[in-house]
């Protein structure tokens, strides 16, 4: 057994340093599977649209019919298109529902856990996935359910990536990836896998790349997890700093994930960045704009900041390229002009434009610089908006249900001529008691979008007049005026009539305030408005 496993790794190895030294052709494999990759779309939504269509034409079919092609869909759509995969998991949801079997119930919710992970919506999937009953699930689905509460750790961990909750989080996320690897078959794809990834995570890198290496080897892969065995292998690569195996690696990950067409990855990504450290810029600005584009078509949000934050770095080193080869044309063009003194008005020429190619390089420059700012306040200000328009409706609605309550109640009252206790219920409203709730909530919202606000803001100042705020109180008044201020609300008529003070009070409060501070009082709203988002 043991001498079989060596042949077997050592045959590997040969394969990988073959597939080296022939890099270019392999690039040359992804190209064509890139232009090709509309057929595999193609295929893939043949194949939705003949399932769509029998979910149509058997809505008469049994609950459990519809449960089995609700979940083929959602087979389909998981890392092809997020709103759908999304949709088709809450429709398994509520056919469970409907068969009142609790075992569905759960198995439903460990899908959308994985759908709402896959689109980086870690608050949204944890809240799910900590709602499952594991006890009610068999085998194979608990095995699934430990090793999506593992990968959901170790997201957490390198979404965090500090010191503090980093280690935690991946602590956790081993503790389930071992209680998955107790339920997984010995040497199957998935027990290799997870032995590999808790390996990865816990820096043993030499075990993780044993096992990833055996998940490779695995005969009968699908085309999906050939795309994430070589990935994570490429990854592997990239720790140990073995870049030609690591592009070797991504590279046969994006051919699959093309094949497969699955749009939640980060193979066509990653090769990207690799290509580009290696100067390669031609092929990593067509990996990059095709990895945007799967991105923007699956739908996850997290994943188009990631791809996105390295497109204009590839585009300007693009540009960059094409300065260099300027710069090349005109020395040797001066050289030309010291042997043909005929060609000394061709150069001058030659030299003007470049002269303006380089202004208009500056003011690109420029512009790039302000686009990425714009870019910058328009998502702060969409993720404000989102917020806000949902905390309004939020609010609206549960007054709405109060003022109903009481209507309700109050009409009762005064049918049966009860009017004393009708003004003991309008005497009974708490004002106060309402408008600390609506502080509160706004508190929270407002601390959802600026976690680190109340910290940097108190960095404004010396240790002794920082805000110290009391047990269970998430903002102030100080921090309130502060809040709204940050969020686009400086009007302090408009400041004072939400936090109903008078204008002068606010205008002392905010006064004080920056008296206090060790930073010039010209500039404290310019630094209070550099408080990111998150």
């Amino acid at each position: 057994m043991k001498l079989k496993l060596i042949c077997l790794l050592l045959l590997f190895a040969c394969k990988v340093s073959f597939a080296g030294s022939s890099r270019d052709s392999l690039l040359d494999r992804l190209n064509q599977t890139i232009e090709n990759a509309h057929v595999y779309d193609e295929e893939k939504v043949r194949q939705i649209g003949a399932l769509r269509q029998a979910l149509v034409s058997g809505r008469h079919l049994p609950t459990e019919q519809q449960f089995a092609i609700c979940q083929q869909l959602y087979e389909q759509f998981k890392v092809f298109k997020y709103d759908s995969a999304f949709a088709y998991a809450r429709k398994l949801h509520e056919l469970a529902r409907i068969m009142n079997d609790s075992q569905r119930v759960n198995y439903a919710v460990v899908k959308l856990g994985f759908v709402l992970l896959s689109s980086g919506m870690f608050r949204e999937a944890g809240d799910y996935l900590l709602t499952v009953n594991v006890r009610s699930l068999p085998d194979t689905a608990r095995a699934e359910y430990y090793s999506l509460m593992g990968r959901y750790y170790y997201d957490m961990s390198d979404y965090s990536s500090d010191t503090y909750f980093a280690p935690t989080y991946t602590r956790q996320g081993n503790i389930y990836i071992d209680s998955a690897l107790m339920l997984y078959k010995p040497h199957s794809f998935n027990y290799d896998y997870s032995y590999g990834l808790m390996y990865q995570k816990r820096q043993m890198l030499d075990s993780a790349k044993h096992y990833y290496t055996l998940t490779v080897a695995h005969q009968d892969l699908t085309m999906h997890q050939q795309a994430i065995a070589t990935s994570s292998l490429g990854n592997i690569y990239i720790r140990i700093g073995k870049q030609d195996s690591a592009i070797v690696m991504m590279t046969r990950a994006a051919m699959a994930d093309v094949m497969s067409s699955t749009k939640e990855t980060t193979a066509m990504f990653i090769l990207a960045e690799l290509l580009f450290k290696e100067r390669d810029v031609k092929h990593a600005s067509r990996y990059i704009e095709y990895a945007v584009a799967d991105a923007s078509f699956y739908g996850a949000r997290l994943r188009k900041v990631q791809v996105s934050a390295i497109l204009p770095i590839i585009e300007v080193e693009k540009i960059n390229t094409v300065e260099a080869q300027k710069k090349l044309l005109f020395v040797y063009s001066a050289i030309a002009t010291l042997l043909l003194l005929a060609l000394i008005w061709l150069s001058v020429i030659i030299f003007r434009q470049y002269k303006k190619l380089q202004a208009a390089q500056q003011v690109i420059t420029s512009a790039h610089a302000l686009q990425q700012e714009i870019n910058y306040k328009l998502l702060e200000a969409n993720k404000i908006k989102e917020e806000y328009i949902g905390y309004c409706f939020q609010i609206n609605s549960s007054y709405l249900d109060k003022i109903k309550k009481f209507k309700k109640l109050a009409d009762q009252k005064l049918t049966d001529n009860k009017y004393a206790e009708v003004r003991y219920l309008v005497n009974n409203i708490d004002l106060k008691e309402e408008r600390d709730e609506l502080f509160r909530n706004f508190d929270r919202i407002f601390l959802k979008i600026f976690p680190n606000f109340v910290t940097v803001f108190n960095s404004f100042f010396k240790e002794e007049d920082r805000i110290r705020l009391k047990d269970n109180e998430l903002l102030n008044t100080d921090l309130r005026i502060f809040a709204l201020i940050r969020i686009g609300i400086s009007d302090n008529v408009k400041i004072a009539q939400i936090l109903e003070y008078s204008v002068n009070t606010i205008y002392t409060y905010k006064t004080k305030i920056k008296n206090k501070a060790i930073i010039p009082k010209e500039e404290f709203e310019e630094r209070l408005m550099d408080i990111k988002a998150l």
